[in-house]
């Protein structure tokens, strides 16, 4: 009975921590700092609950030798570890959003934003793997087998620690490429990006691997040291803005003028346009035609590429509609 009251007692003073820490969270949700504690709580109530009463079960029920109180104190001990690195799992991810929904009110954050999006989603899933398998390790620890197989595991740690390396040195490399990339500011998440001559946006950089959206909704997925063993273009590497280019072939006769004006009108009119840049220039000339270049920026890739579309669209119309002649032609001389 004596016993059973002190479970109870351990039970109700884990509770009234829990009930505690709610009212705690309600008066400094009022202060300066209610932004932080708010979504903590809210993340991480049932997690620091599950932590409180089963640690209170844990400290209450005396320790025994083979029964059932035994085998029910390591089922405590196996669910405390569970929820530790649940608790510790939330707060990763509660800290990871205050952090990135703090700098998104920035106004002038966009780069920084998915620099740090990028590192901190990195260290949040490295940090979260680090915490569970240490809690399978407390898990398997926890049996007296184990521990003894351990123990005798130590002295031939090198040997097995080179056949790890060996056998998943590819997993390895990838790992420790993704901390290379996060750190090193070579690509970010929402970078736009040219691969083997396709160019796509980064969705998702991993721990091991990367994920590209390509500009026809396809998704690309390679390996994290892809982009520390290649060359890659990253056109949005210091900022958002896209300078996208098209180019034209022209019979020699063209007015490279009176184009230049009508795509002036085009990319003024035109909604995807940033007022940042563009140009018109005759950049080569071939045997046959003239080659026009045009180079405008746009806010971000999409914009460029939809962009891009209209003004080839426009001034396609409207040198087929208003002077077919500058068409390419090809020339050839008779001689009777």
């Amino acid at each position: 009975m004596r016993e059973l009251l002190v479970v109870v007692a351990w039970v109700v003073a884990a509770l009234l921590v829990a009930l505690l820490a709610k009212f705690l969270v309600r008066w400094a949700a009022t202060s300066r700092f209610g932004w932080i504690v708010r979504p903590i709580y809210h993340a991480c109530r049932w997690p620091g609950v599950a932590v409180l009463v089963i640690g209170a079960l844990f400290a209450s029920v005396p320790a025994a030798r083979g029964g059932w109180l035994s085998a029910f104190r390591h089922g405590l001990l196996l669910a405390f570890a569970a929820a530790c690195a649940w608790l510790v799992i939330r707060l990763l991810q509660v800290s990871e959003s205050l952090a990135l929904g703090r700098l998104a009110h920035e106004p002038t954050a966009n780069r920084r934003q998915r620099r740090m999006h990028t590192q901190v989603r990195l260290i949040r899933g490295l940090t979260a793997v680090i915490v569970t398998l240490a809690a399978i390790a407390v898990a398997l620890m926890s049996y007296e087998q184990v521990r003894v197989v351990g123990v005798s595991l130590v002295t031939s740690a090198g040997v097995i620690g080179v056949l790890i390396g060996v056998g998943a040195r590819t997993s390895l490399a990838n790992a420790f490429a993704g901390l290379q990339i996060a750190f090193t500011d070579a690509i970010h998440v929402d970078d736009v990006v040219v691969v083997d001559g396709a160019w796509g946006r980064v969705e998702e950089v991993k721990l091991t691997s990367i994920v590209l959206r390509m500009w026809d909704e396809r998704r690309l997925i390679l390996p994290t040291t892809y982009f520390t063993d290649r060359p890659f273009q990253n056109w949005t590497r210091h900022e958002a803005r896209v300078v996208g280019e098209l180019r034209l072939h022209l019979d020699y006769t063209a007015e490279v003028e009176e184009l230049r004006r009508e795509a002036r009108r085009l990319v003024e009119e035109s909604p995807l346009w940033d007022r940042a840049l563009w140009t018109l220039q005759v950049v080569d000339v071939t045997p046959q035609t003239l080659e026009v270049q045009v180079r405008v920026s746009a806010a971000d890739g999409p914009s460029s590429w939809d962009l891009r579309c209209d003004l080839r669209e426009g001034l396609m119309k409207y040198v087929r509609e208003q002077h077919p002649q500058w068409l390419p032609r090809t020339r050839g001389e008779y001689q009777p």
